[in-house]
């Protein structure tokens, strides 16, 4: 079993509670449909655990396969430091069929975010630094798909659906007790 090789810190996105007994980290791609489906499971574990679980979203763009994968990472980079990423992650997800650099400057724009300082970014790969080091990071955790789990550190490899995940993750809990 792999484990995390780079260590959940303040500079991640995170929700929830910092000293939660366990934290979710996901590497995921915005345009894999299997992400898109993790992000409604990881939703429905947040609500049932509440202030037992922390959720890290980490990007793993797998840009080979999906062409806007890279610049929907970068757009969500570039909400992030506008104090917008969780609201961005969650439209990039909702709108995963459609994505486009048309798009992109549409989600921005529904976020009041600047959409000529979005393409600027874009086209200047303002945050591609960001992207890749948790790229690097999941790669270096054995990552090579998405989306990819780790609770506590350790790589989950079991199935990816609410009742699997919310007994991986009750089983946790308790034994931090």
């Amino acid at each position: 079993m792999s484990k995390l090789k780079t260590p959940v810190s303040d500079k991640d996105h995170s929700q929830g509670n910092p000293e939660a007994p366990v934290t979710l980290v996901e590497y995921g791609d915005y345009e894999c449909p299997h992400c898109a489906a993790a992000h409604l499971v990881v939703q429905q574990l947040q609500a049932h655990f509440g202030e037992k679980l922390r959720f890290v979203f980490r990007n793993f763009p797998m840009s080979r396969l999906h062409r806007y994968a890279e610049a929907a990472a970068q757009t969500a980079e570039f909400a992030a430091s506008h104090g917008k990423f969780w609201p961005m992650h969650d439209l990039l997800l909702e709108n995963q069929p459609r994505l486009s650099r048309s798009v992109l400057e549409e989600l921005a724009q529904g976020l009041d975010l600047d959409t000529a300082e979005l393409a600027t970014a874009l086209d200047k790969y303002t945050f591609e630094r960001r992207v890749h080091g948790d790229f690097t990071g999941g790669v270096r955790s054995g990552v090579n798909g998405t989306p990819t789990f780790f609770l506590n550190g350790e790589r989950y490899d079991g199935i990816k659906d609410y009742q699997s995940l919310a007994a991986a993750i009750e089983t946790l809990a308790q034994s931090t007790l």
